[in-house]
């Protein structure tokens, strides 16, 4: 719902906007690039770089800029204080502990989707991925299995607003980046209620995910398994992995 005018705080809207101009692309900004990065000018793309550096939130050598440790005291009072991970995280683990895979737990955010919460306690049964699945990583929606189960559970509306002027990044060779395709992927999953993605985000990597419910209905985040071709062939997730998935999602619902 969007607010006031007089209620608007420009300033903090563009701090915040440089802030998120750091990425795994661009670890670190100058002022122009920064200003690039967020549209703002490059003057005040400087003082904000100086001013976030100088409340911790950035590092500096003097010309570049780089995220401060500090920047992990947001990350860690949303862990602390959201009720979904702290509902999931049980669950999340006694999964890892009965199959020795790793699963998630992913919200949308954007045309991006955020790990909030992930399985401990099991090595990871999967190569070492070039992209990450640490808490927080936040993968392009469009290419992974999480993203398209969010994506399929949003309204219509809101789905077509997502789509709208949107240019889908491939990723690798296997990424569906032509919207006829991207949107016959879509329906698909609204109709089966769940995904697989096969080599979209990274060769080698495969992943099903199902949407985790609420009571009322509304889906609030998507829940995920991990693996490689050979644990998720087409009969093992029929016989095995989605049944899991599926009853874990049915036991979290009254707790989300």
């Amino acid at each position: 719902m969007p607010i006031a005018k007089a209620d608007y705080i420009e300033g903090l809207a563009k701090g915040l906007s440089v802030l998120e101009a750091f990425d795994t692309e661009r670890q670190r900004l100058n002022a122009t690039l920064a200003a690039q990065r967020t549209g703002i000018t490059r003057a005040s793309a400087r003082r904000h770089l100086l001013t976030l550096a100088e409340l911790g939130y950035l590092e500096t050598d003097g010309s570049h800029y780089w995220l401060s440790a500090r920047v992990l005291r947001f990350a860690g009072s949303y862990m602390a204080t959201s009720r979904l991970p702290r509902a999931l995280q049980p669950t999340l683990n006694r999964l890892a502990v009965q199959t020795q895979a790793s699963f998630s737990a992913v919200v949308l955010d954007g045309d991006e989707c955020v790990i909030v919460a992930r399985s401990a306690g099991v090595a990871e049964p999967v190569r070492h991925l070039a992209y990450g699945l640490h808490l927080g990583a936040r993968l392009p929606a469009h290419a992974t299995s999480t993203g398209q189960v969010l994506l399929a559970n949003l309204p219509e509306s809101d789905f077509n607003d997502w789509l709208k002027d949107r240019v889908l990044a491939r990723i690798t060779p296997q990424t569906a980046v032509g919207m006829a395709a991207f949107q016959s992927i879509i329906a698909q999953v609204r109709a089966q209620d769940h995904a697989l993605s096969r080599d979209a985000h990274e060769l080698g990597i495969h992943a099903l995910a199902v949407p985790l419910r609420n009571m009322q209905g509304r889906t609030l985040a998507a829940l995920n398994v991990v693996s490689t071709p050979e644990q998720l062939t087409e009969a093992a997730v029929q016989r095995k992995w989605l049944p899991l998935l599926l009853e874990a999602a049915r036991e979290l619902r009254p707790l989300l």
